[in-house]
């Protein structure tokens, strides 16, 4: 059976939230989960389904928490208890197949990076976020895990993203895209500038640069930029969402009208809904690394199990190695060990 270790104290509303996902996905898959947190609320949340399965659920007990407002490397080592600490050592030590949190997104990447350890030839990990576009879903990466990169950073995410929307979207050839100002080679930053020959030159899909306002339109299956570009358009969208929805509540003329367009508006919600994917894939490190939103439901948690799964037991992390050995040139070497 496939283990999956869950940070059950992460996310906002943990560990409720957590262990109704967690369990949820122990129904419908041939999965285990190993809740990882203050044993004592957590058996407190199990106590309420009469149908648990033992068999399929552990409890790891970790007395401290990363908190959302705190500094992850001080609060790592300050807390060497923490939930998601105690949850990546459990994957590195081979008890858990896979790593699941909804709690602080840089603890859970510098825990993940401190357990895992980076896979040959991946020097950065980069956080990949399913987007909706016109055509069907694809991967947006980095996301946040790497603010400043360097051009065979760039390269290396396209190649990770390529190997996600295979086994993730069933995408069998992937178009990538490079995220710039303008379709031509010559335009963007140095960043962009230097990154494009090195994608052309690969064996990816590359079609080029996209455009912001590209990036739904559904002309690349994975767009690539640095984390900090990535983090913006990623926010920006959500946020788009969001004042959308308020606008279309206010005057009465607009309620008219939003009731007009509910159902397309419900379909557009589901589509930019994060709890549809579960997660963002942490990629580049050398154990699969779910994380999720910090305002999780029980339906996002359940999704993100199900990727975690669904990677272990595909070997995405074997996968990703041999496609980096086979665009950026290096020797392969195995994995540490997951």
């Amino acid at each position: 059976m496939i283990w999956i270790a869950v940070d059950a104290m992460g996310g906002d509303f943990a560990p409720t939230n957590v262990v109704d996902g967690a369990l949820a996905a122990t129904r419908h898959f041939d999965v285990g989960v190993t809740l990882v947190g203050r044993s004592q609320p957590i058996e407190a949340e199990l106590a309420r389904y009469r149908w648990l399965d033992r068999d399929k659920v552990r409890i790891v007990e970790a007395a401290d928490v990363v908190s959302m407002e705190e500094s992850p490397m001080a609060a790592l080592r300050r807390k060497p208890g923490a939930s998601i600490k105690v949850a990546a050592d459990l994957v590195a030590a081979g008890r858990a197949d896979a790593l699941v949190s909804a709690g602080h997104t840089g603890a859970t990447v510098m825990a993940a990076h401190g357990a895992f350890g980076m896979l040959a030839g991946v020097d950065r990990p980069a956080l990949a976020a399913t987007i909706p576009t016109r055509q069907r879903p694809a991967v947006l990466l980095d996301v946040g895990a790497s603010i400043e990169c360097r051009p065979r950073h760039l390269l290396q995410f396209a190649v990770m993203g390529a190997v996600y929307a295979r086994v993730g979207l069933d995408i069998e050839s992937p178009r990538v895209g490079l995220l710039s100002i303008g379709e031509e080679a010559t335009k963007g930053n140095e960043l962009t500038r230097e990154a494009h020959p090195l994608l052309k030159a690969s064996p990816l899909g590359f079609v080029g640069n996209i455009e912001a306002r590209d990036i739904y339109s559904g002309e690349a299956d994975v767009i690539v930029c640095d984390g900090f570009t990535g983090n913006v358009v990623l926010k920006s969208s959500e946020g788009l969402v969001d004042m959308i929805e308020a606008g279309l509540s206010g005057s009465f003329t607009t309620r008219v009208g939003s009731l007009l367009a509910r159902r397309t508006l419900r379909h557009v919600r589901r589509r930019v809904d994060y709890s549809e994917y579960g997660g963002a894939p942490l990629l580049g490190v050398a154990g699969v690394t779910i994380v999720g939103h910090g305002r999780s439901s029980a339906r996002a948690v359940r999704n993100a199990v199900a990727l975690a799964y669904r990677f272990a037991t595909q070997h995405f992390i074997e996968r990703v190695e041999q496609e980096i050995a086979r665009a950026c040139g290096r020797p392969q070497m195995s994995a540490a060990p997951r």
